[in-house]
């Protein structure tokens, strides 16, 4: 059109490139402007297993002084959210899910931050780092826990089969004259012509050490995921969870903080 403006003189032509011209500098310093002062965080829950999708946070502040971000778009490692509007000052927050390839400490590449205002004519683009790193754990593959006696799951049976007084209830039977009160069943006993009282399963509270180089699997990472299954399955019914790494031993413990340390452990075994 410039072209055919200048070899024709038609001044309504340079009227309309004049004005297309002035309409890309004017939309392209204001998307500039607009993708300009963003802060981003990256937020990473404190259980993420190799392979498998985790919810990521991301937390994005607009840090100009006056003017407002619109239509912005955060992608991190090819997942993105989308903000419709970012105020001065007033930080939101949007989730997207990510899947990271193999055990071990992990760094995320860095945040695009991309928007299409104030027209869809061009998507500008700006890179802003993520800095920190963080563990990924072994994928949990289901596995038979082994119990020092060598028994498959041998705490796990051992608190279906025995009689106790705080576990799950495994069946109704008859009183037989030795049983507290609390376990009496009221509503059967008053439908029977004797009580009737709850057989309740023993709590498995025996601790346990994982051994790496014991545990089943073909090669060392099968056997590292086979760990991280058993440790939360473990911990998860109640039962204090130790590690034994080559020569090292984790003593068992059966809190929170002390399973994510044990899986920690796994996801850098070997790495050194």
């Amino acid at each position: 059109m410039g072209v055919a403006a200048v070899n024709t003189g038609n001044n309504l032509l340079f009227l309309i490139v004049s004005s297309m011209l002035a309409f890309m500098a004017v939309s392209g310093v204001l998307g500039w402007l607009n993708i300009r002062g963003l802060s981003v965080t990256v937020h990473t829950p404190d259980e993420v297993y190799a392979g498998l999708e985790t919810l990521i946070s991301i937390r994005i502040e607009n840090r100009k002084r006056f003017l407002p971000s619109f239509l912005i778009t955060a992608s991190v490692s090819g997942s993105s959210t989308s903000f419709i509007l970012l105020d001065p000052g007033q930080p939101e927050t949007g989730s997207l899910l990510l899947a990271f390839q193999g055990r071990g400490m992990h760094e995320l590449p860095g945040a695009l931050i991309g928007s299409h205002f104030p027209v869809n004519f061009f998507i500008r683009y700006t890179s802003v780092r993520v800095p920190g790193s963080f563990p990924v754990f072994p994928a949990p593959l289901a596995a038979v826990a082994q119990s020092p006696g060598g028994t498959p799951d041998a705490g796990t049976a051992r608190s279906h089969l025995a009689k106790g007084y705080d576990g799950e209830l495994a069946k109704i039977s008859d009183y037989l004259g030795g049983e507290p009160l609390k376990l009496i069943h009221w509503r059967l006993s008053a439908k029977h012509e004797v009580f009737k009282v709850k057989e309740m399963t023993a709590t498995a509270t025996e601790p346990v050490v994982l051994e790496v180089d014991l545990l089943p699997g073909r090669d060392l990472e099968e056997r590292l995921s086979h760990g991280a299954f058993l440790i939360n399955r473990l911990l998860k019914g109640g039962r204090p969870v130790g590690l034994k790494l080559g020569d090292r031993i984790i003593a068992p413990g059966s809190t929170r903080p002390h399973r994510l340390k044990l899986l920690g452990e796994l996801a850098v075994y070997g790495k050194d």
